[in-house]
């Protein structure tokens, strides 16, 4: 196979993965009401539905960093894709422990790529990391796009229930655990890379990396950037489709509003690496996704529900360049590779389970007011407070880089 039939292959093989690393949580948003119905789940209950995937979205980031010696790249894709299968079929049972069961397992699944990716990304493609940076973030947004927006079409067409067009994201996921399975078998032979690659894995970072995170007040602003950007985005995934419902909308249209949404945010993520790569102060980008989510969610809420499509754009944009601004993050604040991995499990880790609590809280404000005034207010307030880890974020620091030395004084340097 010459060389660039290898680099097409391997491009489409991350792209099957992207494909697959959103639709399980995002599909459920267009059918919720259907599955709130035929289980009797109250606000709460729902919003737990996108929350418990949250909880996990991180965990293999968190765990990685500790493993003494992590399995390789292409192992954690095939088991990943495998899991998720399992799990998306097991939410089809009637029963509502398998229903949690099984996006609890999907969370898991998804966790695995969003760590895995990365590397394959850095291992197969040195030297178009960027482009194929970009390539791999599109697919992960026009997989949650169509999931969002075919989800209902799909059911109506083939006359099903929701379980349907949940069933149907299991067929993807086989496809990309079969994709990966050649290079997983060859990788085991030792034919497609030398036996020792250390680039396959994530490093193990020693003590005084951890340390040097975890105990960085820069770290833990950039955990708060990637958890509140990703707490107001799974808000929008898990209730927006219920909102525009509630506002008027019909199932279908609903379900195009999310999709409308994510499909903006491959704009607003190609959008930050030209930014990024121009300034170093990174602020005002920050200040620019802070006041388009407020606008975005007001709109959403109190604007006349005929212009909520424009509003679903700019919600998109915004959180499209929150999302790649976080991500920039991680590189661009972290002093060498070593911590750079260390934070980016923090991040991750830690990020996606304060971004868990945010369908939940605003599934538990809606039962409590019986409408979704007091809910958007405090997602608006949210989108404000994003503004101070954010310009925190903003600046050109670095998390573990040295001291600057202390001058001498002049009298001394004179001498």
């Amino acid at each position: 196979m010459s060389e660039r039939r290898r680099h097409l292959l391997g491009l489409a093989l991350i792209v099957l993965v992207a494909l697959n690393l959103r639709p399980a949580i995002v599909a459920v948003g267009p059918l919720l009401t259907e599955i709130r119905g035929d289980f009797g789940l109250s606000g709460t209950a729902a919003g737990a539905l996108t929350t418990l995937p949250l909880v996990c979205f991180g965990a293999y980031g968190l765990l990685a960093p500790f493993l003494r010696r992590p399995p390789r790249s292409e192992t954690l894709l095939v088991t990943g894709m495998t899991l998720l299968v399992a799990a998306l079929l097991l939410r089809l049972l009637d029963a509502p422990a398998a229903l949690f069961a099984g996006s609890l397992f999907a969370g898991v699944a998804i966790s695995v790529g969003n760590i895995a990716m990365p590397a394959i990304i850095k291992r197969d493609h040195p030297a178009a990391i960027p482009a194929v940076t970009a390539v791999y973030s599109v697919a992960l947004t026009v997989g949650a796009a169509a999931s969002s927006g075919f989800a209902v079409p799909v059911e109506k067409l083939l006359g099903g229930t929701w379980r349907l067009p949940l069933a149907l994201l299991a067929i993807p996921a086989a496809l990309a655990a079969l994709g990966w399975l050649p290079a997983l078998l060859r990788a085991r032979r030792g034919d497609r890379r030398p036996d020792v690659d250390r680039s396959t894995t994530v490093a193990r970072p020693g003590p005084e990396v951890r340390r040097a995170v975890w105990t960085s007040k820069l770290a833990w602003q950039v955990t708060a950037f990637m958890g509140t950007q990703s707490l107001l985005a799974y808000i929008v995934i898990g209730w927006l489709p219920t909102i525009a419902q509630d506002r008027g909308l019909d199932e279908a249209s609903a379900g195009y509003v999310l999709a409308l949404s994510s499909l903006m945010q491959a704009v607003g993520s190609l959008a930050v690496p030209v930014v990024a790569r121009r300034f170093a102060d990174q602020r005002p980008l920050v200040a620019a996704v802070v006041a388009l989510s407020v606008v975005g969610f007001a709109g959403i809420g109190w604007a006349p529900v005929a212009t909520i499509w424009g509003w679903a754009v700019v919600l998109g944009l915004a959180q499209g360049a929150g999302f790649a601004a976080a991500l920039a993050f991680l590189g661009m604040r972290a002093h060498d590779a070593q911590i750079a991995a260390q934070l980016s499990g923090m991040a991750q880790g830690v990020g996606y389970v304060i971004a868990a609590l945010g369908p939940l809280a605003i599934g538990a404000l809606h039962d409590a007011t019986h409408g979704w005034t007091v809910p958007l207010a405090v997602t608006t307030a949210i989108a404000v407070w994003l503004l101070l880890p954010g310009l925190a974020v903003g600046r050109d620091r670095a998390v573990g880089a040295p001291a600057p030395a202390p001058e001498e004084p002049a009298t001394r340097a004179s001498a």
